[in-house]
């Protein structure tokens, strides 16, 4: 195995673990007697992505991440900005789905962004479609129908094979697969995949956040994915949920990596590296108490404005909507509330919302 765990220091590692699962259990608790859990949970999606890029040495304003998921951006797209939303989106698939989906061939596969093997298409659904649209062709010869009509009946039959494919999340056999010219053809990522998993596999029977954290040390020391490091992060998040130790939440690690230097998290030594893992994860539970707090605090002030209103009011629809997102425009309140751009503005100055940007053109609020 290249990379050993038969040796880990657990004098060392012990009470480090101890503070990072205590930690995260506090806020797994926390979240799941939430008010706004839901958009609390969005809210860690969107600060994860941001913060795992700065971890990586990118730079990405969560603004304009915010206004990228929502298609209105004010700039065009970056390639940071790409990466970042491929985080984003791979957060919610890891929660939406069971907890050790992530950590399956197929899920792996699916974050990796290929298609699963055992998923391919088999030759049996093709011979299918192509007899189904051979039987068309065989009835239209027989029965007094126009050209028109056949070449419809035609088409929906092979639009039904093809929707048939993508609702299974099979990839259609016509569309041939090109390798990356950027990427090292000597990089055998299935291997080093496959290696990675052994240590995931012989790290059983100990602590979560233990568990976790190893993971990632692997995942960087054997670099598994060329293109996609930050992966690794979230599949330690992923174990986590999977252990039960954060079934209600998916630990955004990245945070608490922020707070961690880099020396640290790239030392030289096994159980200094670890150390380092374990204390991001607290960190990162630690910062997603006090944000839950801070933003149980503004949702109590809001709701003052609640007093007297008509139960027509669209105000708890915004509350719910500041509390979900980091930043919230005019366009994104007009678009969830179905109110006017004007309207827009005046129920947000109703709040206590903190002005983004100043500008009367595009303007922006957020939680103060």
């Amino acid at each position: 195995m290249l990379y050993d765990i038969n040796r880990l220091p657990l004098d060392t590692l012990l009470l480090p673990c101890t503070r990072a699962t205590e930690a995260v259990a506090r806020l797994d608790e926390r979240v799941s007697r939430s008010p706004f859990s839901q958009g609390f949970l969005e809210r860690q999606d969107f600060t994860d992505a941001v913060s795992s890029l700065w971890v990586d040495g990118e730079l990405v304003h969560i603004e304009d991440l915010v206004l990228n998921d929502a298609h209105m951006d004010i700039r065009p797209p970056t390639h940071e900005i790409g990466i970042a939303n491929r985080v984003l989106r791979a957060r919610r698939q890891i929660f939406s789905n069971e907890p050790k989906w992530a950590l399956s061939a197929t899920g792996l596969s699916r974050l990796r962004g290929e298609a699963p093997r055992s998923e391919a298409p088999s030759q049996t659904e093709d011979r299918t479609a192509q007899n189904a649209t051979e039987n068309l062709d065989a009835d239209d010869a027989d029965m007094p129908l126009s050209d028109e009509l056949s070449a419809i009946d035609r088409l929906i039959a092979r639009s039904s094979a093809t929707l048939d494919i993508i609702a299974k999340d099979e990839r259609p056999p016509q569309y041939p697969t090109f390798e990356n010219p950027t990427r090292d053809p000597d990089w055998n990522e299935d291997e080093r995949l496959d290696e990675w998993k052994k240590v995931v596999k012989a790290s059983a029977g100990l602590p979560a956040t233990l568990r976790a954290s190893i993971a990632l040390d692997a995942w960087q020391k054997l670099e598994v994915l060329q293109r996609s490091p930050w992966l690794g992060r979230q599949l330690a998040s992923a174990i986590l949920r999977d252990e039960g130790l954060s079934p209600a939440h998916l630990p955004a690690l990245n945070t608490g990596l922020r707070a961690v230097s880099r020396e640290r998290r790239n030392a030289g030594n096994q159980a200094a590296r670890l150390v380092a893992f374990l204390d991001g994860i607290q960190e990162a539970a630690m910062l997603g108490l006090k944000e839950h707090d801070r933003l149980l605090n503004a949702k109590s002030r809001m709701e003052r404005r609640l007093l007297g209103r008509r139960s027509s009011s669209r105000l708890p629809d915004l509350i719910d909507l500041v509390l979900a997102r980091p930043v919230v425009s005019t366009s994104m309140i007009v678009k969830a509330l179905g109110t006017t751009p004007q309207g827009a503005v005046g129920l947000a100055n109703q709040l206590e919302l903190r002005e983004m940007t100043g500008r009367g053109r595009f303007r922006a609020w957020g939680v103060i």
